[in-house]
């Protein structure tokens, strides 16, 4: 089946706003549904108006009469980490959760034939392995847990009239129009930039990584595969040679950008520590990383440095939830339906 046009809730977001250009350029037609927290100003450019269209809503509660033409819908609407999801638990489950699981459920009973979930490797939790697809998943985070119960909502809907298809995320670095500074690598970058100085926590929890490049990437390679090597299927997306100690992904981050830096690792009550194998994707789909966490560090540091990316701490995406709930006209002016969150 040809794919004409896409559904991508949460699409501004940093995946999101380099997501759906990406897929403009192939000529996919796009509907964005997002309550739009962090602006839409990139996604409202002249140069998509003919192949997006954006819709402000929610998927707890949005019409479902938008899914009668979509081809594909790609869920990426999600409270987006774990300081986040432990803002609020139950509103964590509410839409990471309840609320993709009602996007899946909706996009079956209106015909649409696909539907990805983007999940993420946190759901491992604590290995002593390296998790593969297979690795029983020990999620400790309600950010996390709620990922895992709607990996096995929408993975019990899958049949041959609907290909459902999970992917979990290594952690994602790189520059996005909706930048972020609360994720590792990218976080590193901005303590570099500031002071000189990285300060990790947690120096011998384990994380994989991949660029965000290389995400979009993967998204694709999803898209174009065949439905027989993709449905009903997760795949964990990274590569298996950005599996980092945190403190040697510090020592990575640093090396490629400057020659002295001062490092500090302190402890953490963080308990997540885990590797993921990507050969699966890689086997099956023929995914593979062209971007290292050199590449990433880079291009954040010199866009900093040359002023074209100004960090504010609305790019600190726990920070601007705060602000817009203590803010009673900010709150008004996004809430819907009455609710901000």
């Amino acid at each position: 089946m040809k794919i004409s046009k896409i559904l991508v809730t949460g699409g501004a977001g940093y995946i999101g706003s380099v997501l759906i250009p990406s897929l403009i350029e192939e000529n996919y037609n796009i509907k964005c549904l997002d309550r739009f927290f962090f602006g839409k100003e990139f996604l409202s450019s002249k140069r998509f108006k003919q192949n997006l269209e954006l819709i402000q809503d929610d998927i707890r509660w949005f019409d479902p009469k938008i899914l009668k033409d979509i081809d594909l819908v790609l869920d990426l609407a999600a409270l987006s980490n774990d300081p986040v999801g432990e803002l609020n638990p139950e509103l964590t489950f509410e839409i990471n959760h309840s609320g993709r699981t009602r996007v899946a459920k909706l996009s079956k009973e209106y015909g649409v034939p696909q539907y990805i979930l983007p999940s993420s490797a946190s759901v491992y939790g604590q290995q002593k392995e390296i998790a593969t697809e297979e690795s029983t998943v020990h999620p400790l985070t309600s950010y996390s847990k709620a990922n895992h119960m709607a990996e096995k909502d929408v993975l019990s809907l899958n049949d041959d009239n609907f290909t459902v298809t999970v992917l979990r995320f290594s952690s994602v670095y790189g520059i996005s129009p909706r930048m972020r500074f609360d994720l590792a690598v990218n976080s590193i970058v901005l303590d570099l930039f500031k002071t000189g100085k990285i300060l990790v926590h947690g120096k011998n929890n384990r994380r994989p990584f991949i660029h965000i490049k290389d995400a979009i990437r993967a998204y694709k390679t999803v898209i174009e595969s065949s439905k027989e090597k993709i449905q009903g299927e997760i795949f964990n997306v990274g590569s298996n040679d950005q599996n980092y100690l945190i403190h040697e992904l510090a020592k990575e981050v640093g090396n490629a950008i400057m020659n002295n830096y001062e490092l500090e690792a302190k402890d953490t009550h963080d308990n997540r520590s885990y590797f993921a194998s990507s050969n699966k994707i890689e086997n099956r789909l023929g995914f593979k990383t062209k971007y290292a966490v050199q590449d990433g560090s880079r291009e954040i540091y010199n866009a900093l440095k040359d002023g074209s990316l100004v960090y504010n701490f609305k790019m600190i995406t726990l920070e601007w939830y705060k602000h817009l709930l203590s803010n009673p006209k900010i709150s008004e002016e996004f809430s819907i339906n009455g609710k901000l969150l």
